[in-house]
């Protein structure tokens, strides 16, 4: 290795330390920080329930290796509450039942089958909390990452973490520093995971050219991705917002997909499933305190209340040539 490549990669690494650092002293960061470390108050130890792979999920469950006291009850139930809204999951800690936005298990049962990760090296990108780390670690994949530059998310990660104690890495990056982050520890991917990202970013051939980037050779990319139903090569453009989200900029057809994943190196694309979202995967519940998809579709046509067609994801295997 040439000197020039050598500080190059030592460069990056700084780069990227400082930024997890600036991360840490945000103000948002140390604010929720103080809920996980409420959780020193808790004496006992926890197990994290990991099922055959071939089981059905309904969640991950964590149950302490003794009974809780109601002081450590009182603890872990309000340093919950301090961490809301939860969005992924929901998550069963004894008695305590964080009924997340989402049914994660949903999406997550509708992927599994079409996982492979005995022995591999894995990256969540976007993993929210975690909720699908958790999930994975049943396959005994050889590592798993998860990238997500959101403060309440990390420290949702945190909390289950330190009851969980599982092996996963977190890093509070996105898709723009995965480049950096291979380049500088010389880390690529046998599979990465990107649910529910895509059509959140403004250049949506860049994003998979930077997830193209972390792969390994033959790597694989499990992707999610609402779609709008077209045979044609065309997007979706929302003016001002998609059921209310505003950060939605590209939903494509199938065909712009695949053309877009062609343009960023993936020569595999498979269509897994495709799927509607509906109040049943997604809703209002005590544990997020802000509106949810029912308050976005208009109940008069089914559309949203913008007019667009509703929520239709695509689940898809990309392989990296």
């Amino acid at each position: 290795m040439s000197a020039k490549s050598t500080n190059t990669k030592e460069s990056l690494k700084l780069a990227l330390e400082q930024k997890c650092q600036k991360f840490a002293a945000r103000r948002d960061s140390m604010f929720f920080a103080k809920a996980v470390e409420n959780l020193a108050g808790i004496d006992t130890s926890f197990t994290l329930a990991l099922p055959p792979a071939d089981d059905l999920s309904c969640g991950i469950t964590l149950t302490p290796d003794a009974p809780l006291s109601p002081r450590e009850l009182e603890i872990l139930t309000q340093s919950a509450i301090a961490l809301k809204p939860w969005r992924k999951g929901p998550f069963r800690i004894d008695s305590l039942f964080i009924d997340t936005e989402w049914r994660s298990f949903m999406k997550f049962n509708l992927i599994a089958p079409h996982l492979n990760l005995a022995g591999k090296e894995v990256l969540d990108m976007g993993c929210n909390n975690g909720y699908y780390l958790f999930e994975m670690l049943r396959f005994n994949p050889k590592t798993l990452y998860g990238f997500d530059p959101s403060a309440i998310y990390k420290a949702q990660f945190d909390f289950l973490n330190s009851l969980a104690k599982t092996p996963i890495h977190f890093y509070p990056l996105g898709i723009e520093d995965l480049r950096d982050f291979s380049t500088a520890y010389g880390q690529k991917f046998d599979c990465i995971v990107c649910l529910g990202v895509l059509y959140h970013r403004s250049d949506p051939i860049a994003t998979l050219k930077n997830l193209s980037f972390g792969l390994k050779k033959g790597g694989e990319l499990i992707l999610d991705c609402l779609l709008i139903e077209s045979s044609q090569e065309i997007c979706l453009c929302p003016k001002k917002s998609y059921a209310r989200m505003s950060n939605v900029y590209f939903i494509p057809s199938i065909e712009a997909l695949k053309g877009w994943c062609e343009r960023a190196g993936f020569g595999g694309f498979e269509l897994l499933g495709m799927q509607e979202t509906t109040t049943n995967e997604q809703r209002k519940t005590p544990w997020i305190d802000t509106l949810s998809l029912e308050d976005f579709l208009d109940s008069t046509n089914g559309l949203t209340i913008e007019g667009y067609p509703p929520p239709l994801r695509g689940y898809f295997k990309l392989t990296k040539t």
